[in-house]
């Protein structure tokens, strides 16, 4: 494959989505003062280990993409770009049904951005998938 196949709006995107996740690697492993503004509780050993575990996962996430965006690899990006696309796709549930107490919007409009994040994961994977396939 050679390099810069990838689209650069491809590419945007999956920068913008390194920072978003490093952001919550920062608060899991390091801001627990921020998770708790949220209204998690993070008392105790067994909350820690969960926390430390969501960190460490979307650590390796984090890792993946961006190794991913050094590579240019389009089929390994399409395993990225799966791995945010079901990501998103929980959140979209989850998040409304579930809201933190410092979310800055309304459960319906925290559904419907990620509605447009998981359609422009989805664009990003087809045209992505249309290169690994050329």
């Amino acid at each position: 494959m050679e390099m810069g196949k990838i689209p650069l709006w491809v590419n945007i995107m999956q920068a913008v989505l390194i920072l978003i996740m490093l952001g919550q690697v920062y608060m899991y492993f390091i801001n627990h003062q921020m998770m708790a503004a949220t209204g998690v509780s993070i008392e105790g050993a067994p909350m820690l280990n969960l926390v430390y575990e969501m960190g460490a996962r979307t650590f390796v996430l984090v890792i993946a993409s961006i190794y991913v965006m050094f590579t240019q690899n389009a089929k390994q990006f399409l395993v990225v770009l799966i791995m945010n696309i079901v990501r998103e796709g929980q959140e979209m549930i989850i998040d409304p049904l579930f809201p933190v107490l410092n979310t800055p919007v309304s459960p319906m409009l925290d559904f419907g951005i990620h509605v447009v994040i998981v359609a422009i994961e989805i664009l990003a994977f087809i045209t992505v998938m249309k290169i690994s396939k050329r």
